[in-house]
């Protein structure tokens, strides 16, 4: 076991993202209610997308 997020536990693998990159605690992930959640975690989604993008931009950007 590496020590990270569960990866057959989608919503641990969220509150990882949370925390690491929005500063959200676990425990603040996990108490709201699903309305938050499920805004937070399409948030993610767009971010992880953008990511990915630019991503790829500066990789073509370096050959």
């Amino acid at each position: 076991m590496d020590g990270g997020p569960d990866e057959k536990d989608p919503e641990a693998v969220y509150a990882h993202y949370a925390l690491q990159r929005l500063r959200i605690r676990p425990q603040e992930f996990f108490e709201m209610d699903r309305k938050e959640k499920a805004f937070v975690i399409a948030s993610i989604d767009i971010r992880i997308k953008e990511e990915q993008k630019e991503a790829k931009r500066a990789k073509r950007k370096k050959k």
